[in-house]
């Protein structure tokens, strides 16, 4: 994995609120991302960047620690295909809209751009696309191609920056003399093993849970995170078990304890390294260097 180097971002809010819509970009570089709140939209396509071709993500984040959606398409007419989506597509939240600054993006660009976006989401799996069909790979000339990929790398930052890493992995690639600090979760037959990272906690495919949930959780937002789980596929029901079927983040420790144990759990205590110093003793008692 190449290491990353530093960057200068900006982000420019044109109506003065941090959350209403947001312009990032990079200041040495031609590409623009608009992180535009749904009940703005009308406000994003009143702009003249509304009227410029570009590629677009439909995003849903929800806050119950279930997948993450996204619906990627591209477009001449933004105006037009933006304000069909408002009507038609219930699930988003925000969308995203990626262009550039020197309007030079052509519809060859976009549609390389829309496939390889796809493709990079699918490949990833840390959000779940809507889109069905990812298409064939369009032809693109040799250089425009590595323009797009320089475009694509650019975005990429950008939507992390603003909160949606759509294309980077949940488990990043150590250094070579930096092994993986795995923590486990055993309990009854559970077989959980995870990571504390700097987005959260990854519980790894093929941890093992109990299928069933305990009598107090039931219709709490722990048990329906538990069976949004099961719906969206991330955990697969395997006899008196659930398994994970994938890397999936949950935003605490206690979140991902108590996905695997089914029931309420301080996941700081319940997730124990190798040795079996609890997640507690090793991250946030350790002394400090």
């Amino acid at each position: 994995m190449t290491k990353p180097t530093p960057k200068t971002i900006q982000i420019f809010l044109p109506g003065g609120s941090p959350t209403g819509i947001r312009v990032a970009e990079i200041t040495t570089r031609i590409v623009q991302v608009f992180d535009i709140p749904r009940k703005l939209l009308a406000d994003f396509l009143k702009m003249p960047e509304s009227q410029q071709v570009g590629v677009y993500y439909l995003v849903s984040k929800p806050e119950d620690g279930s997948e993450p959606q996204v619906y990627v398409g591209q477009s001449g007419d933004l105006q037009t295909r933006l304000k069909g989506h408002d009507t038609q597509k219930d699930f988003w939240e925000r969308a995203l809209v990626m262009i550039s600054r020197t309007n030079s993006l052509t519809q060859t660009h976009a549609l390389f751009l829309e496939w390889h976006s796809l493709q990079t989401i699918r490949k990833i799996d840390r959000y779940s696309d809507l889109n069905g069909n990812a298409g064939s790979r369009p032809y693109t000339p040799a250089p425009m191609e590595a323009d797009c990929h320089e475009i694509f790398e650019t975005g990429q930052i950008l939507l992390a920056t603003l909160g949606y890493p759509m294309f980077d992995p949940l488990v990043q690639t150590s250094k070579p003399d930096e092994p993986e600090e795995y923590f486990y979760c055993k309990s009854g037959g559970t077989q959980g093993r995870g990571l504390y990272t700097e987005e959260g906690f990854v519980v790894l495919t093929g941890s093992v849970g109990r299928k069933s949930h305990v009598p107090s959780i039931r219709g709490t937002s722990t048990a329906n995170l538990r069976d949004k789980l099961l719906e969206d596929g991330v955990m697969k029901a395997v006899g008196d078990t659930v398994i994970f079927t994938k890397d999936h983040l949950f935003r605490s420790p206690s979140m991902a304890a108590a996905a695997i144990l089914g029931r309420t759990a301080n996941g700081w205590q319940e997730w124990k390294d190798e040795e079996g110093r609890t997640l507690d003793a090793v991250k946030r008692q350790a002394p400090l260097p």
